[in-house]
């Protein structure tokens, strides 16, 4: 299960807002806020559950101790989809815009 500082890593990589991490989630912002302070006791698996997979949707991996090397439990920004330009190699005259 992740941790409260992992989600408020997450939201703080993303620049995600509780409001709109609550309406991506379904769990409600107040509990939301009471998980970040580490004060989340009526919180359910289902709901650390329910912010992973919506964080992750928006971008974040969450890490688990070891995952990438020596340390704790972490996250990292999710590798983008999509097209992300002309590589180096693809770049001359007659791509010129």
């Amino acid at each position: 299960m992740i941790s409260s500082a992992q989600i408020r890593a997450a939201r703080a990589m993303l620049d995600v807002t509780i409001d709109r991490l609550s309406k991506e989630s379904g769990v409600s912002a107040l509990l939301i806020l009471q998980i970040e302070a580490a004060n989340g006791y009526d919180a359910t698996p289902q709901h650390y559950a329910a912010l992973q997979d919506a964080l992750e949707r928006m971008g974040v991996s969450f890490l688990k101790a070891g995952d990438a090397g020596p340390g704790g439990e972490g996250l990292r920004l999710s590798a983008q989809t999509g097209e992300a330009g002309l590589r180096p190699e693809e770049l001359h005259s007659a791509n010129d815009d």
